[in-house]
């Protein structure tokens, strides 16, 4: 006696199998996907074609500019070195040869006709430093300020100031 665990069906199954039609209608659908599929490819080699050529050409135009740089570079570079030499040149011919505070005075228009005293005031006029002015009021009045100082005989000079008579 034998013991089946998986039952039995009474017939068996039958394999459903695509009719002939079917099969023959995908086979045209999958020709023409790979129809499609190469005229893509076809086209994407041709714009890889064209990308390559379109690379070397910028190589090439990149190889010249580069050089185009390099030859503007050097010219620069030159100039530069030119400009510096005359700025050099001109610096030289406009230096002035005479120490600070001295001139020539050999032409007659540059001739000294006197020289200019500078002093302070007091000694131009050979008088000593304001104090008090003539006409200002006594310091013993009660009326003048504190911080006015008080005269004395030797130190303070006085300034008459003319009027006009």
């Amino acid at each position: 006696m034998s013991l089946h665990l998986i039952p039995r069906r009474a017939k068996p199954a039958r394999h459903r199998l695509a009719s002939r039609g079917q099969l023959q209608q995908e086979n045209r659908q999958l020709r023409a996907q790979i129809v499609g599929a190469a005229s893509v490819v076809t086209d994407l080699e041709g714009r890889l074609a064209k990308t390559r050529a379109h690379r070397a050409e910028a190589e090439q135009v990149a190889v010249c500019l580069d050089a185009d740089l390099r030859d503007r570079t050097t010219e620069r570079d030159q100039l530069a070195r030119e400009v510096r030499a005359l700025k050099a040149r001109i610096a030289t011919i406009d230096a002035v040869s005479a120490p600070a505070g001295a001139r020539d005075t050999s032409d007659l228009e540059d001739q000294v006709t006197e020289p200019i005293a500078v002093l302070p005031l007091w000694e131009a006029l050979n008088i000593g430093p304001v104090v008090q002015v003539a006409d200002s009021p006594p310091t013993d009045d009660p009326r003048t300020p504190t911080w006015v100082p008080v005269p004395d005989s030797e130190t303070t000079q006085s300034i008459r100031i003319p009027t006009a008579a």
